[in-house]
């Protein structure tokens, strides 16, 4: 049959699975770290909702200046948490793309190599993004709620020592 191309052997074709095991695992951990970063972000939807409500309902002043303030820094964890995730999924989809160029590679025999490091690269450095966003987050929102336990306690700044 002229114009088939034949399939690798079933010797070949054990390596290809091998290589692909490193991006699957990336793919893999990096859905259940998208399903934690979900979670968190659906919490910061729902508080800033609620801070939303009671800046509209409030009618003290030095509490509205407060409440806005927490709304801000809500938003500002949103916009971490939306640059996150999507570092996460971009790091997903060149770790797929990354797993489609070894096996086409392999079977038709494309000299795909500096494609594959550059994908490779790609899905690390956005993983990187991912995780620099992430704690970014943890940080800022330990450092308001540093500031929150500070203005009820009357104490700002007592980090517990």
């Amino acid at each position: 049959m002229a114009g088939v191309i034949p399939l690798p052997q079933q010797d070949s074709v054990l390596p290809i699975i091998q290589l692909s095991i490193t991006p699957v695992i990336l793919i893999s951990g990096l859905g259940s770290l998208s399903i934690a970063m979900t979670n968190r972000l659906g919490r910061i939807v729902d508080r800033s909702r609620l801070l939303a409500g009671a800046v509209q309902k409030s009618t003290d002043s030095d509490e509205r200046a407060h409440l806005e303030l927490q709304l801000r820094v809500m938003f500002r964890r949103a916009k971490l948490m939306r640059a996150a995730m999507s570092c996460g999924v971009l790091s997903m989809f060149f770790s797929a793309l990354l797993i489609l160029g070894i096996f086409l590679s392999a079977v038709f025999q494309f000299p795909l190599t500096n494609l594959m490091l550059g994908l490779f690269g790609l899905s690390v450095l956005s993983l990187v993004g991912c995780l620099s966003a992430f704690i970014r987050d943890v940080f800022l929102s330990l450092r308001a709620l540093e500031d929150e336990v500070g203005r009820v306690l009357g104490s700002k700044g007592d980090s517990g020592k």
